[in-house]
């Protein structure tokens, strides 16, 4: 059997850059849509059996119409292919208000053929699929939701990380044990397992993860684990049976992910072994990232200017210049000389972050010893005029709860 895999696809990830003039569309939008015809097309082309899409089809809970246009259109071309297509909810597809539709939920309701949209954990037997194959899918699965289906109210996040691992434990080994032993078995599956790297999804996801063990995804009974959720590409049982895949995002989603080439994968898969091909995602937008640290006033712009690519290998790409420097010198950066030498690029963005040399005072009636860790680092972070103080927030209560427990 032959499989396609991908995840990770945040579509309406329009972070950088301008419109197009042609299809109204922002053109970081094209990019993914770019990469997404990419797959489709192969997939097609190459006569594949099964498409698994392993959760995250946007970066929002609520696209646009224009957005899920373009996803649809995709979808539909495996559709009227007869390509048995499987769409796991991830967590940027899910409402977190009960009751609501997810973001894929027009696939499942108007009934479209060939594809199947898995919104719970589900086992799917060859019957069900038109293909010969059984596969086990997780969707993702949020504490409160399983809290609310257990009736259960603790505020003990350790205690719900535990009851939720042994469920879904429970659940994945009861449905190993029903599989039929003479045919391929996948698991798909959008969550965090353990012992993966992170790539940039960092920056989007929405809440923090449960990580679920590595021996739920390396076990033998198992032909091909389809991950999604992470968008660093990796196999997590390296030369062993079975493949445990995340492909990673089809596109650069940020700085984050600079250095990453982007991947989907296509699989041989059959009873006891699975052939895993790479497949590289070409036309990437570059990302080029430069950080400097002044120490001397003196010919403050050509150092900068230095600091970056030669003009032509900035076309189309989107570059960040960081600058540390002491405040004094300010006006010896003539960033609209900076702005010229990037103009090919796509877009440049010129972060000037200047360092205080003054003490940090704090307000009258307030004592060092008086304030919290928390308290200080947000002195500290107004203090340096820090960017995106409410994930350093979220990062620092995590790691100061984590000490205290």
């Amino acid at each position: 059997m032959k499989l396609l895999h991908f995840a990770d696809a945040h579509i309406d990830m329009a972070n950088y850059g301008r419109h197009d003039p042609q299809t109204g569309l922002p053109v970081r939008v094209l990019d993914f849509l770019k990469s997404l015809d990419t797959i489709v097309n192969t997939a097609i082309e190459e006569k594949v059996d099964l498409v698994i899409f392993a959760g995250d089809a946007y970066k929002d809970r609520s696209p646009a119409p224009t957005f899920q246009r373009e996803w649809g259109k995709r979808i539909l071309r495996l559709s009227k292919a007869g390509i048995r297509t499987l769409l796991l909810v991830g967590n940027h597809d899910l409402s977190p208000a009960l009751g609501r539709a997810h973001a894929i939920q027009e696939f499942d309701t108007l009934e479209v053929p060939y594809v199947t949209v898995l919104d719970k954990p589900a086992f799917l037997r060859p019957e069900e699929l038109g293909v010969p194959v059984q596969v086990i899918a997780l969707p993702w699965i949020t504490r409160s939701g399983l809290m609310a289906a257990q009736g259960e109210s603790t505020t003990d996040l350790e205690m719900v990380n535990a009851g939720l691992e042994s469920r879904i434990t429970d659940l994945l080994e009861r449905w190993k044990e029903r599989a039929d032993p003479s045919l391929p078995l996948l698991l798909t599956a959008h969550a965090s397992i353990e012992g993966a790297r992170y790539g940039a999804e960092r920056t989007v996801m929405l809440g923090p993860d449960l990580v679920l063990p590595g021996s739920l995804v390396r076990d033998p009974r198992l032909d091909y684990v389809a991950l999604g959720h992470i968008h660093h590409a990796q196999n997590l049982n390296e030369g062993a049976h079975p493949p445990v895949i995340y492909p990673g995002s089809i596109e650069r989603v940020d700085f984050g992910e600079a250095a990453d080439d982007k991947f989907f994968v296509l699989a041989e898969v059959e009873k006891g072994h699975a052939g895993v091909e790479w497949r590289k995602l070409t036309g990437i937008r570059p990302f080029i990232d430069r950080f400097v640290r002044l120490n001397s006033p003196d010919d403050v712009t050509d150092t900068l200017r230095a600091a970056l690519p030669a003009p032509e290998q900035m076309q189309d790409a989107i570059v960040r210049l960081t600058v540390d420097y002491p405040r004094d010198w300010d006006s010896l950066i003539d960033e609209p000389a900076l702005r010229r030498h990037a103009a090919p690029a796509f877009e440049f963005h010129f972060i000037k972050r200047p360092r205080v040399e003054s003490r940090i005072r704090l307000p009258a009636g307030q004592t060092v010893s008086s304030l919290t860790p928390l308290d200080l680092l947000e002195q500290y972070w107004q203090s340096i005029h820090a960017e995106d103080v409410e994930a350093l927030r979220a990062l620092a209560r995590q790691i100061i709860e984590e000490d205290e427990e």
